[in-house]
């Protein structure tokens, strides 16, 4: 592919999206939290110059935000220099009148080990705190603040909207 093949490729989405039937936002933020409590797990994925890493992990969605608990593993290296990430969340492919799914970009923070943050996301999730101490390791805990949300759901069609809409989470998620 040329350059300018690329570019178009890249920019179809945008363009389609400029002439999209838009939900109302509170109604999309409404379908965005249904969809995300719907489901527990993600594609994570994290970078920082040539490396990626795209790691299935559970979550929790609270706060306007995802909470993941990790042993580890090598997402922490892109994380170390990059906390720009994106999670994937979506349902098996049945059919193009049944998709779901989001694409979420966001920014990762490290959530230090035991402080009130942390103790909180773990009762949340109610993981005994005394476990966690107990570990032979230290759990760590990555918070995600999404900044933009993709969610492509056929059963916007029913309600008269187009089946992708996106949504910026800087003016109004809570």
């Amino acid at each position: 592919m040329t350059h300018e093949e690329y570019q178009t490729a890249a920019n179809h989405w945008l363009e389609k999206d400029a002439d999209s039937k838009k939900m109302p936002t509170d109604q999309l933020w409404t379908a965005i939290n249904e969809y995300i409590r719907s489901n527990n797990t993600c594609a994570f994925a994290t970078g920082s110059g040539s490396f990626i890493r795209c790691t299935p992990i559970e979550y929790a969605w609270h706060d306007g935000a995802f909470w993941m608990f990790s042993e580890g593993g090598q997402k922490f290296v892109g994380l170390e220099d990059n906390k720009n990430v994106c999670l994937a969340i979506y349902d098996r492919y049945d059919g193009f009148g049944k998709l779901k799914g989001m694409q979420v970009t966001g920014r990762a923070e490290i959530i230090e080990p035991f402080s009130e943050e942390y103790i909180y996301a773990a009762e949340w999730k109610k993981i005994p705190v005394d476990v966690l101490k107990k570990l032979p390791f230290i759990m760590n805990l990555i918070k995600i603040c999404p900044k933009e949300i993709e969610f492509l759901n056929s059963d916007f069609k029913e309600a008269g909207y187009d089946s992708r809409q996106h949504y910026d989470c800087g003016r109004e998620a809570k």
